[in-house]
């Protein structure tokens, strides 16, 4: 697992007309910015001055003092919609399904699944025992519950379940959480037998996989600046302390995850970067084992293992950037005896290839678009899958048995709410479980999706997908929200928003953008973007607007761009080159303070995220960085109206660089005139609140803001 400063909080939202929102002239009330010492940092022989360096410490009354003003200062501002936004609020709750219940899997003798019920922030999850096929005559049987998050979130602000796992005898559920929204899980284990939780509570844990013996936990513990750098192993009802150490991962620029292959025969174990990746096999059945390398790493290397058959199969990218899929003898797995299963393509993407005991899933990407089939390794027969809609995403489900005659999918576009379809092995027909339910009578026939495409300054063709009302009265261009990310190599895919339905209904265009510096056509399409070719995402992002704007789909007046976390960094330094681009513009979780954020090795994230952005010890890539910075870059401009996000306890992008993005702003901007709001969660992290309704409350909030600042009225 390579965790990166992203994490996108879904849907888009509602609104009917109110008068736009009051000026907004200077810094609110709390803590006088201009009286703190700045900070002064020479680097490369260059002097910088930061103003607002003080907000980093919260622990300071002084700085949740100020922040509390901002919050206040935001809820004055906003008062007036305030019926407006509980108005949005009751609309986005009434087209959910509240009472609801996912597909049940199979694993083992169970099947598992996860309920919601009225009224509830959290799911339940259960499970049942597997009835076989043809018992007709026993009675359904009862309900387990393995873990109920209400329950375990009773009492607290945030409550965030991270990984789980239930050993193989299903026995017992190990499980991590999270209870401040900083990342900081701790390792549970539960007895599904009594209900009654164990003794076992070790703390920074990220991944967890259990043994084959169903008592020994394989677990990555996190160091201080948040990257899992070791895998442990621990043995139930020992002290944390007597854990063993099984391999650490001393490069900085390296994190360790684990899984284990479908098969269950063994442990896998990847230490990665953004550009390098690497494996080692532990059988599942011998945890003592030492971890057996696959093949050594070497720069720009990735492959990924899984297994099937007595064989590795490997997803490699040594001849090419799209990845081809080679396999070799588990006894034997040095790289000089792979054997090429599917040769690298030009055209497609290999981003995923699932084992099961008789096919190969294999997970493609064309033309910025997902795709599935189905490989036969023993015939070299291929079956393509076809689904719905060409627009559309499509990635694996819950997959948890081996041997099976169906590959679980979970498939979604624009106008389809999230579906799951099982997938028959050998025929490639889809097989309809459930489609999620929207509620308040909702007809996907009305809306008409679009991908349209933008050339960028070199000629690149940069794609953006829409979604709209097909009889929208008012003709012309209409108003617009467009989305934009770009980083990590993270294909933008499509998702349906049942919130974005009363923007559709108001004549309201959701769009997405797919810049460079994304995966939506693989690694090329990333390494075009990241590094010293960061710009492109910025440009290609201003080229996708320029094209909406002149091709009649929206105007500048009409258009608003939002983006979280690296999105929020691609806003900012759009911003700073073209503050006319937009009328409104929303920034959550924002990465915007780049040049001193990379600069503090102190800091969750820097060390493992020099590839994506660059080191500024380094003095060319200290320029690059220094050249799109969005904080360093900020200026006396007419910036659009704002408002800006973030958590107090975030711990991917701190708060206090949307903190001191919009202190500066509040300073340099020339139109003072126009909102420029600071929200902050003061009980959440990276991802806002955790509840499934206080995240519709800021849904609500967000698009209430953004459509008062358009105007949008019936």
């Amino acid at each position: 697992m390579i965790v990166s400063r992203y994490l996108w909080v879904a849907a888009c939202a509602v609104g009917l007309f109110v008068t736009r929102g009051g000026a907004d002239d200077g810094a609110p009330g709390g803590a006088p910015v201009a009286k703190r010492v700045p900070k002064e940092v020479v680097q490369h022989g260059e002097r910088r001055v930061d103003d607002y360096a003080w907000l980093r410490n919260k622990e300071d009354p002084a700085v949740i003092k100020y922040l509390e003003a901002e919050n206040a200062h935001t809820a004055a501002v906003m008062a007036p919609a305030k019926g407006l936004e509980e108005k949005l609020f009751k609309e986005i709750v009434g087209r959910l399904k509240e009472d609801d219940q996912e597909v049940p899997y199979r694993k083992g003798n169970w099947v598992y699944y996860s309920r919601t019920a009225k009224g509830k922030q959290y799911p339940t999850f259960c499970r049942r025992r597997h009835v076989r096929a043809g018992d007709a005559a026993a009675p359904e049987p009862a309900e387990q519950v393995t873990l109920d998050l209400n329950s375990l979130a009773e009492g607290k602000q945030y409550y965030d379940l991270g990984a789980s796992e239930v050993s193989d005898d299903g026995n017992l559920i190990a499980y991590a959480e999270d209870v401040a929204g900083s990342r900081e899980f701790k390792l549970r284990v539960k007895d599904l037998r009594s209900g009654k939780t164990l003794g076992e509570k070790i703390d920074h844990v990220s991944g967890i996989k259990w043994a084959a013996d169903g008592r020994t936990i394989f677990y990555t513990l996190q160091n201080e600046a948040k990257r899992s750098y070791r895998l442990m192993a621990h043995a139930l009802g020992t002290p944390a302390a007597q854990d063993r150490l099984v391999y650490e991962e001393k490069d900085a620029q390296y994190e360790l995850g684990v899984g284990r292959t479908r098969s269950g025969r063994f442990l896998v174990v990847t230490s990665a970067s953004k550009t390098t990746a690497e494996a080692r096999v532990i059988p599942a059945d011998k945890p003592d084992a030492a971890p057996v390398l696959v093949a050594a790493r070497r720069e720009g290397h990735e492959y990924y293992v899984d297994e099937q058959g007595g064989q590795f199969y490997v997803r490699t990218n040594d001849k090419g950037p799209n990845f081809r899929l080679v396999r070799v003898a588990v006894g034997d797995p040095r790289e000089e005896k792979w054997e090429e299963v599917l040769p690298h393509r030009d055209a497609v993407v290999l981003e995923n290839a699932e084992c099961f005991e008789s096919t190969i899933a294999l997970f493609e990407r064309a033309e910025a678009l997902p795709g599935l089939r189905l490989m036969n390794p023993r015939t070299g027969k291929v079956v393509p899958v076809a689904f719905p809609e060409k627009l559309c995403a499509v990635g694996p489900g819950a997959n948890a048995e081996y041997a099976t005659t169906a590959v679980r999918v979970e498939y979604q576009s624009m106008v389809t709410p999230r579906t799951v379809y099982d997938v028959d092995l050998g025929t490639g027909a889809l097989a309809l479980l459930k489609r999620r339910e929207v509620l308040g009578g909702y007809d996907p026939a009305k809306y008409v999706t679009e991908r349209v495409y933008a050339t960028a300054g070199d000629g690149a063709r940069v794609p953006v997908s829409m979604v709209r009302r097909k009889d929208y009265v008012g003709g012309g261009p209409r108003p617009m929200l467009l989305d934009g990310y770009g980083a990590y190599g993270y294909a933008a895919d499509v998702y349906f928003s049942a919130a974005n339905l009363a923007l559709l209904d108001r004549g309201v265009t959701v769009a997405m953008a797919h810049p460079r510096g994304g995966g939506d056509f693989g690694r090329r399409w990333y390494d075009a973007g990241r590094m010293a070719n960061k710009p492109n995402t910025f440009t290609d992002f201003i080229a996708c607007a320029d094209y909406l704007v002149n091709q009649g789909y929206t105007t500048r007046d009409t258009l608003a761009i939002e983006g979280a976390s690296a999105g929020g960094l691609l806003v900012g330094a759009v911003l700073n080159s073209r503050p006319d681009l937009c009328r409104v513009a929303v920034m959550e979780m924002p990465f915007v303070d780049v040049l001193n954020t990379m600069s503090d090795e102190t800091l969750p994230l820097t060390t493992q995220e020099y590839a994506e952005w660059g080191n500024p010890n380094v003095r060319a890539e200290y320029e690059w960085i220094k050249g799109y910075c969005p904080y360093t870059n900020l200026g006396a401009k007419a910036y659009p109206a704002m408002l800006v996000r973030t958590g107090i306890n975030d711990a991917q992008v701190m708060f206090h660089e949307p903190a001191k993005y919009v202190a500066r702003m509040r300073a340099v901007r020339t139109e003072r005139g126009r909102t420029l709001l600071l929200k902050v969660n003061m009980g959440s992290g990276h991802g806002g609140a955790s509840g499934r309704y206080d995240a519709i409350r800021e849904i609500a909030f967000h698009h209430a803001f953004v459509l008062r600042e358009l105007g949008v009225e019936r």
